[in-house]
C-alpha cells in the first residue's frame, strides 16, 4: 500500500496576494507613493516567501544558549545565535525595517507617512521572523528616544546610526531592561539605582527579570537615580552598552566580551518566541549613559519608547493573524474531506471568512496607530498626539487579544497536524500568546486607557473620529451607520462616567470591557473610512465587523459567502 503524503502548498506572495494592504497603501500614500513603495515592498516579500522563511525555520529549531565560561573558566555570559537568528538580523538591516522612517530619503518620499510604509514591511517581515520583529520594535523605540532633543548630542550621535543603519555589518538593535521580578509592569517598586560619575557617565546597580534581546549591543534600561524619590515618574531611561567593546571600563577586552557590571543569569525558558534570547539580567556598577536629565522626571521620556513598541506589538499581532490565514487557506485547498476539498466546506468557510474580518479589523487598528505615529514625529501634530494617546493601548491590547483567538482557530483548521511541532504550525499560538502580555497585559493597559481618559482628555479625539465615521458610513449602509453612532452614544456616556469618578469600582473594574469597546468601535469606524474611499472588502468587513463585535451576532452564512472578498 502507497502510503499517502499531504501535500501543503505555499500561500500567496505576502504582498501582491494582500489586497487590504496593497489598497490601504494606495489610500494613505496616493498612488504615486504607493508606486515609490512596491519595490521595497516586492523584495522584501520575496526575501519572506524564500531565505527568510528558511531562516525562521533555523532559527527556531536552533534557540540561543548562554555560555557562562570560556574553557579557562573565565566568565563570559556568551548567547550564542542560529545562523538563521542573524540572517534575520541582516535582512531587518538591509530591507531598512528599523530605519525607514528615520531615514531623510524616506521622509522626502512619503513624508509622515514613511511610518505606513515601515508598517507594511513589519506586516511582510514579522510574521515568519522567527520573531526578530521584537528587538527591531526595540531598537525603534531606542531610535525614536535616542532622537528626543533633550538627549546629549554626543550620545545620540554615537549610538543613533547604529540603530537606523541599513547596512547589515554595523547595524544593531537594542534590548529593553525595565522590569523587576518584585513588580512586573508596576514599575512604582523599582530598585535598580544610578549614581553619577565623575565624567558624566553613570554606574547602575539593580537585577533586571526579563531582559528581551538579550544579545543586542546596547538596551534602555529604567533606574532611580541617587536620591531620587518613590514612586515611577522619578525613574530615569538610561543606556547600557551589553559588550565590552562599547564601555570604556573594559580596557582591553575581546569586543564581544560582556560589559563590565553587565552580568546575565540565566536565559528564559520560555512558552514562545523560543528564538528570541530573553534573559535575567543583573547589573553591579554598569556603565550607562543618561537619556536626558536624570534630575528630571524620565518617565515621560521612557514613554516614547514604550509607545513606539505597543504599536510595533499591533503590527506584530495583525501581521501573524493574517499569514496565519494566508497557510490556514492554502491547506484548506489542497485537503479532502469528506464531501470534497476542505475549502468548499460551507462551515470551514465561515470559520476563515470570521477569521478574515478579524484580520482586516485588527490591520487597519495597528495600520492607523502607525499613520498617527507619523504624523506626530513629522510635523508635531498635536491632534495626532492627543489621539494616539489612546489608541496605541488600544491597539496593543485589542490585537493582541484577537491574535491568539486567531491562533488558536488556525491551529485546530490544520487537525491533527496543527499540533504536531515539525509542521510549524503550533508556533502560530505559542507565539501570538506572548502579543496580550508583552508591553502591558490587557488589564493593565486598560487602565492606562481610564488614565487617558480622565488625565489627558483623550476621548474627545477618539469620539470625533467615530461621530465622523457614522455620517461617512450613511450612504454605504444605513444599518453598519446606525450601529456605528449608538456604540458611540454609549461609549460617551460611559466616558463621561470615567471623567467624573475615575477611582470609583464601578469604572476600575469595567476597565477591560470599556477599552475593548471603544477599540472594537474605533476599528470598525476605520473599515468605513477606508470603504467610504472606495474599498469593497473594507465595506463587506465594516459590515460584518459591526455585527460580530458591536451586536454580538452571528456571521457565519456571509462569511461563506463572501470569503473570496474577504481574503
Amino acid at each position: 500500500m502507497t502510503r499517502y503524503v499531504q501535500p501543503v502548498p505555499a500561500p500567496d506572495d505576502p504582498y501582491a496576494g494582500d489586497t487590504l494592504l496593497r489598497s490601504w497603501l494606495e489610500r494613505q500614500l496616493g498612488a504615486a507613493g504607493h508606486a515609490a513603495a512596491k519595490g521595497r515592498l516586492a523584495d522584501l516579500a520575496a526575501d519572506v516567501a524564500g531565505p527568510l522563511r528558511a531562516a525562521h525555520a533555523d532559527a527556531e529549531a536552533h534557540p540561543p544558549v548562554l555560555v557562562r565560561y570560556d574553557p579557562w573558566g573565565a566568565r563570559v555570559d556568551r548567547i550564542d545565535t542560529s545562523a538563521g537568528w542573524r540572517a534575520q538580523r541582516a535582512a531587518a538591516a538591509r530591507h531598512a525595517v528599523v530605519a525607514l522612517p528615520y531615514l531623510e530619503s524616506a521622509r522626502g518620499t512619503w513624508g509622515a507617512a514613511a511610518r505606513v510604509v515601515q508598517h507594511a514591511l513589519l506586516h511582510l517581515y514579522g510574521p515568519e521572523s522567527a520573531t526578530f520583529s521584537c528587538p527591531v520594535a526595540m531598537a525603534d523605540g531606542a531610535a525614536a528616544l535616542l532622537s528626543l532633543p533633550e538627549v546629549d548630542p554626543s550620545v545620540r550621535d554615537a549610538w543613533l546610526p547604529r540603530l537606523i543603519s541599513t547596512d547589515p555589518d554595523t547595524a544593531i538593535t537594542s534590548g529593553q531592561w525595565m522590569t523587576e521580578s518584585q513588580g512586573g509592569s508596576d514599575l512604582a517598586g523599582s530598585t535598580t539605582t544610578g549614581r553619577p560619575a565623575a565624567d558624566g557617565s553613570w554606574r547602575l546597580t539593580g537585577e533586571k527579570w526579563f531582559c528581551s534581546a538579550a544579545d543586542s549591543a546596547m538596551a534602555v534600561a529604567l533606574a532611580r537615580p541617587e536620591g531620587a524619590g518613590r514612586g515611577s515618574r522619578v525613574l530615569a531611561p538610561f543606556l547600557v552598552p551589553r559588550y565590552a567593546a562599547d564601555s570604556p571600563l573594559a580596557g582591553a577586552a575581546a569586543p564581544y566580551a560582556p560589559a563590565p557590571g553587565v552580568r546575565v543569569h540565566r536565559l528564559k525558558d520560555k512558552l514562545g518566541t523560543r528564538a528570541l534570547p530573553t534573559a535575567e539580567i543583573g547589573l553591579r556598577d554598569a556603565y550607562a549613559l543618561p537619556l536626558g536629565d536624570p534630575a528630571q522626571p524620565g518617565l515621560v521620556r521612557a514613554m516614547t519608547l514604550v509607545v513606539v513598541t505597543r504599536v510595533h506589538n499591533a503590527a506584530a499581532a495583525a501581521g501573524g493573524m493574517r499569514r496565519g490565514l494566508a497557510y490556514a487557506r492554502a491547506y484548506a485547498s489542497a485537503r479532502h474531506v469528506a464531501g470534497g476539498v476542505l475549502s468548499s466546506s460551507p462551515l470551514h468557510r465561515a470559520t476563515l471568512g470570521a477569521l478574515a474580518v478579524d484580520a482586516a479589523g485588527a490591520f487597519v487598528l495597528a495600520g492607523h496607530a502607525f499613520a498617527l505615529l507619523g504624523r506626530v514625529e513629522v510635523g508635531g501634530d498635536p491632534a495626532a498626539a492627543a489621539e494616539l494617546r489612546i489608541v496605541a493601548p488600544l491597539a496593543k491590547l485589542a490585537t493582541g487579544r484577537l491574535a491568539v483567538g486567531s491562533a488558536s482557530e488556525y491551529v485546530e483548521s490544520f487537525g491533527g497536524a496543527g499540533y504536531v511541532e515539525d509542521t510549524g504550525v503550533p508556533r502560530l499560538l505559542r507565539d501570538a500568546q506572548v502579543l496580550p502580555i508583552w508591553e502591558g497585559t490587557t488589564n493593565v493597559l486598560a487602565l492606562d486607557v481610564l488614565r487617558a481618559v480622565s488625565r489627558e482628555e483623550a476621548g474627545p479625539p477618539l469620539l470625533r473620529r467615530l461621530d465622523a465615521a457614522a455620517d461617512l458610513a450613511r450612504p454605504l449602509s444605513p444599518a453598519l451607520a446606525d450601529t456605528l453612532a449608538s456604540a458611540t452614544a454609549e461609549l460617551r456616556e460611559r466616558l463621561a462616567g470615567v471623567a467624573a469618578d475615575p477611582q470609583s469600582v464601578a469604572v476600575v473594574a469595567g476597565a477591560r470591557d470599556l477599552a475593548l469597546r471603544l477599540a472594537h468601535t474605533l476599528t470598525a469606524a476605520l473599515l468605513v473610512e477606508h470603504a467610504a474611499w472606495g474599498d469593497e472588502q473594507a465595506e463587506l468587513a465594516a459590515r460584518l465587523w459591526a455585527r460580530r463585535w458591536l451586536r454580538h451576532e452571528e456571521i457565519a452564512a456571509d462569511a461563506h459567502h463572501h470569503l473570496e472578498l474577504l481574503c
